[in-house]
């Protein structure tokens, strides 16, 4: 979450005049994220998010989005609600952005997750996963394969300025991920972004999942294995086999992965810390300083990178037979 896009007392007043959810008390924007822009807003009904949907979010995704948050809430996921409109609509706009106001999810994310964390997350998403296969909608996975070389092809001539050597390195990966990349896998509707600050606790409980702008339909085994990238590896760059047990137990708990989604964690895994390496590759060739797209280090997905090119087994990431 964060804030691009300022807004006026008078403007919010006028969009809660939209809604049922009482008169404005007070607002704050909310400075942590990278996509789009999003506030505190105090009523005297409660507490809510509004969220302005920024410039890498399509409009035409919005519906997808919103009423998958809305199934999800409906099946008993703990993720936040999107708020009707007094029309029934769940989209606005203000400042010239679509918007839209969701319910508020208590909790916090963790700095530094435990096994314990780790596990909650596992079965949490598992969770998801169940719940969202019957929702009605559906959206391509807009960062496959081609939207990785797509970044690369706008990266590539400028690799070398952020690792000597990089360039060749990726051209490899890619070599090695379209040729090994599987099919036929168990896949719906996923979340494609659980990083630590898309969850929430309240101490050890989770408490909610929120930032569905990524969601799309896809592998299940590929969204676990970018919360394996995510949860489980240290400041150290060392990938933590008693997070990534707990992880993967968690998610076992809930829904058993096929044999052949635990042959293909290790290219799953491999494809999911390349896919982060691009977009942060780019933004940090591209963007520039104190733009709206928040800039982080590509080196730290490079050595997710490198660390998955020499695995052959689940086994290594905590996966009991």
């Amino acid at each position: 979450m964060a804030v691009y896009t300022d807004i006026t007392e008078t403007e919010l007043s006028a969009l809660l005049a939209e809604y049922g959810i009482g008169e404005l008390r007070s607002y704050r924007g909310i400075a942590e994220g990278s996509e789009n822009s999003n506030y505190m807003l105090h009523t005297s009904s409660g507490e809510f998010i509004l969220t302005l949907y920024e410039k890498r979010v399509e409009r035409e995704d919005l519906p997808f989005f919103l009423g998958l948050m809305q199934h999800l809430a409906n099946k008993g996921i703990s993720c936040p609600l999107p708020v009707q409109r007094r029309d029934g609509g769940l989209m606005s706009e203000i400042a010239g952005r679509p918007a839209a106001i969701i319910t508020f999810i208590e909790g916090f994310w963790v700095r530094r997750p435990s096994a314990a964390h780790c596990r909650e997350v596992g079965k949490a998403l598992a969770e998801l996963h169940r719940a969202g296969e019957d929702f009605g909608l559906s959206r391509e996975n807009a960062m496959a394969i081609p939207g990785w070389k797509k970044l690369w092809n706008g990266a590539r001539e400028r690799a070398d300025e952020v690792e000597p050597g990089l360039a060749g390195e990726v051209e490899s990966d890619f070599a090695a991920l379209e040729a090994g990349w599987p099919s036929g896998l168990p896949e719906g509707v996923i979340h494609a972004d659980l990083f630590p600050d898309n969850v929430f606790f309240l101490g050890d409980r989770l408490s909610g999942l929120i930032d569905f702008y990524f969601a799309c339909n896809d592998f299940y085994a590929y969204d676990l294995a970018t919360c394996l990238n995510a949860w489980c590896f240290e400041k150290d760059f060392s990938f933590n086999l008693t997070k990534g047990s707990a992880l993967l137990a968690g998610y076992q708990s809930v829904r058993k992965l096929e044999p052949t989604e635990a042959q293909a964690l290790p290219v799953l895994a491999h494809g999911s810390a390349l896919r982060f390496l691009m977009t942060r590759l780019y933004d940090w060739l591209h963007v520039p300083d104190g733009a709206m797209i928040q800039k982080r280090d590509p080196k730290e997905f490079l050595r997710r990178v490198r660390f998955h090119r020499a695995i052959d087994s689940a086994s290594e990431y905590g996966l009991d037979a």
